[in-house]
């Protein structure tokens, strides 16, 4: 069985290290030299680690098959999976339905982070989608260890997340707003231009 433990994020300096978005509860596990991961789209695998480091809360991979940052580039966005025997024994957590957990209040503690706006099945582990306090999605492992505790009867749910869950999504949103806004500036300037030629 396959379980998708990571997205990869944006390039990280000039030597092929990338940034990811841990979808797992064991980034001390899953991530290790030596590990080799499948990837999805296969034309951009198999990925073998060579490091894994932190830096602040993001987690940085390096691999042997990727060494420029141009290489780094072109993996952006892929998924990574590892083969596991591993079973679910609480067949996907008691079955909830998305529309019982659309508007839940998401909390860390005692903190309010965002509000639960839909959830993505999958055949191996569900995926919630939270919009945070900030506007930003960010997606949640939809696992007993992620999410410890879900009260329907007073609106909200409890997340333990892994360092980095919410920080590097956040940054590749920002980075993709950013990206758009630069090309809507670009296609301004370009119709300014053509009313100047015209």
């Amino acid at each position: 069985m396959q379980l998708q433990v990571a997205r990869i994020g944006k390039p990280h300096g000039i030597r092929g290290e990338v940034t990811v978005q841990v979808l797992t509860d064991a980034p001390g596990d899953r991530f290790v030299p030596g590990t080799q991961f499948v990837v999805e789209p296969a034309s951009a695998g198999p990925l073998t680690i060579i490091s894994a480091r932190w830096n602040k809360d993001i987690l940085l991979l390096a691999f042997e098959e990727i060494e420029t940052r141009n290489e780094a580039e072109a993996i952006r966005g892929a998924k990574l999976f590892v083969e596991t025997e591993e079973l679910n024994d609480d067949e996907d957590d008691e079955g909830w339905y998305e529309h019982e957990l659309e508007g839940l209040e998401v909390r860390v503690g005692g903190q309010v982070v965002g509000k639960v706006s839909g959830l993505h099945t999958l055949p191996v582990q569900d995926l919630l989608v939270v919009t945070a306090t900030d506007g930003k999605e960010v997606l949640i492992p939809f696992v007993e260890q992620i999410v410890p505790e879900v009260n329907v009867g007073e609106g909200y749910i409890l997340l333990t997340p892994p360092p980095g869950l919410f920080e590097v999504n956040a940054e590749d949103e920002a980075k993709s707003e950013e990206e758009s806004k630069s090309a809507g500036a670009a296609t301004a300037e370009d119709r300014a231009g053509a009313g100047d030629n015209a």
